[in-house]
């Protein structure tokens, strides 16, 4: 069974979302999917915990060894990035049904549990596969559910939501695709890492160097770094509140690592990092999604909103690190990476709890709030430490290592708006703690906490969020080896 790990990661909730399907009974389905989840959580487990003490692994499709074949390969860098993912969908899913309901009514849940299931399959099988053109097969199976279930928001909006994605997302998946085509038509190979091996020679070749550009456009739009981030605010903003909670959690943070994997790895750090500039590149949007995604957020009244915005901005810091080229920076930014995935899974569910009791997260809805749903608000607030970076959440922790890094590349100016960037955070996290705390609750309003299987996910992430700010062996550990691995054995 250990063997075949790599491969199970994906087949289990892919095979199981037709049952879902099949079944069509929202609480039947639920538990499909609930169990398939945390089955995929614990493959993950076992995968990271394998390749942290034995070395990476390479799985062969059918018994054809690569690259002719199809390899899933998985290595510290991957492994990392295939724990986070099925976590944060374990969790989810733990926390999805009274909010599914609430949100979808009766008769579409279990079309829900179906698509996340495929979505899920796609995105861990964008981190898993060792094959480029795989890459954008996975790519789209998650895009396809992601554009899925977000128009299932309760906001007729969540339908223009999810065609403005639908249409970043194919151009960006389309210009990851040429630039795959052009590699490809130069090495004859779309195994990654017999790629990681052709293309140095051939780093002069102005069809490399296009497909290098295609790569990171179609990335970035993947990704929504800015200003290429259009689509996200309102992806977030009227998507249901589970599918907000697991998408800005995954979806660009598994963008982000294909980003990583084909400029550290197929391309090589030399070459993107020196001969390509790429981390001038990657740092003046990301300096700049910092600084203005955190200013717009302050102006937002929509707090869903207002956290996607926060999105943007954090984004920024995890490419700020990775244009750091450095293993303090790319730590620093697989560091935010993970911390972020705790940090916005928290503050999205807290505000799913907010929405099943008042129907609203706008911000006259958090009127007095906190007297009402004491431990929801709470929950928001716990996740709102870790965004600004306090010491000793898990926020503070990724930021530090960002500054270290600028400071140790003697980027003095850089530290510095990370910590302006943090400043504003403290900005728009206030404006929802001092309505929630400090200002009366009306007359009428409605009262009581949400349903406890909804609490019990927030409450574990944000106290995730304090544990991993304190003990940060397991979440430095892994991201420092993952690091190392890039700019070191990753080739």
């Amino acid at each position: 069974m250990m063997a075949h790990l790599p491969a199970l990661l994906i087949v289990v909730p892919l095979l199981s979302a037709p049952i879902c399907l099949l079944i069509g009974r929202g609480r039947f389905a639920h538990g499909v999917a609930l169990v398939v989840s945390w089955v995929t959580f614990v493959m993950s487990a076992l995968l990271l915990n394998e390749v942290r003490n034995g070395g990476a692994i390479s799985y062969h499709l059918g018994g054809w060894a690569p690259p002719w074949g199809i390899e899933y390969r998985v290595d510290p860098v991957n492994a990392y990035v295939l724990l986070i993912v099925a976590a944060v969908g374990a969790l989810t899913m733990s926390y999805a049904k009274a909010s599914i309901d609430r949100e979808l009514g009766q008769g579409r849940q279990f079309r829900f549990y179906t698509i996340f299931l495929l979505c899920l399959a796609g995105l861990l099988g964008v981190t898993i596969t060792g094959d480029a053109f795989n890459i954008f097969v996975f790519f789209e199976i998650s895009s396809l559910a992601s554009y899925v279930m977000i128009s299932l928001g309760p906001d007729r909006r969540a339908l223009t939501a999810a065609f403005n994605y639908l249409i970043f997302g194919t151009i960006g998946a389309t210009f990851f695709l040429i630039g795959v085509g052009l590699l490809y038509q130069m090495t004859g190979t779309l195994n990654i890492a017999d790629l990681a091996n052709r293309v140095p020679a051939m780093t002069g070749n102005r069809t490399i160097q296009a497909a290098f550009i295609f790569m990171a456009v179609g990335l970035a739009l993947k990704a929504a770094i800015f200003p290429l981030h259009s689509w996200l605010p309102n992806a977030y903003a009227f998507a249901p509140s589970v599918v907000t909670a697991f998408l800005a959690a995954t979806a660009t943070k598994v963008a982000i690592y294909v980003l990583i994997r084909s400029y550290f790895t197929i391309f090589g750090p030399e070459y993107s990092f020196g001969s390509m500039s790429l981390g001038v590149v990657l740092m003046v949007p990301a300096i700049a999604a910092m600084l203005i995604g955190s200013t717009i957020a302050i102006f937002q009244d929509d707090i869903k909103r207002m956290l996607a915005y926060s999105s943007v901005a954090q984004i920024g810091y995890m490419v700020l690190g990775i244009g750091f080229a450095t293993v303090l920076g790319v730590t620093g930014g697989m560091l935010h990476l993970f911390n972020h995935a705790l940090i916005k899974t928290a503050m999205f569910m807290a505000m799913g709890c907010v929405f099943y009791r008042m129907g609203s997260v706008r911000i006259e809805a958090m009127v007095g709030l906190a007297k009402r749903m004491p431990w929801t608000m709470a929950a928001f607030v716990g996740g709102g430490l870790s965004l600004i970076g306090v010491p000793l959440t898990a926020g503070f922790v990724s930021k530090w290592y960002l500054l270290l890094a600028a400071l140790d590349a003697g980027m003095w100016w850089i530290a510095a708006f990370i910590l302006i960037a943090s400043m504003l955070a403290i900005v728009y996290v206030w404006r929802v703690v001092e309505v929630a705390y400090f200002s009366p609750s009306p007359d009428g309003a409605p009262t009581g906490e949400a349903p406890i299987s909804m609490l019990i996910p927030t409450w574990f992430l944000v106290l995730a969020n304090f544990y991993f700010g304190i003990d940060t062996r397991i979440s430095v550990g892994a991201a420092t080896q993952a690091a190392e691995y890039l700019l070191g054995a990753g080739r």
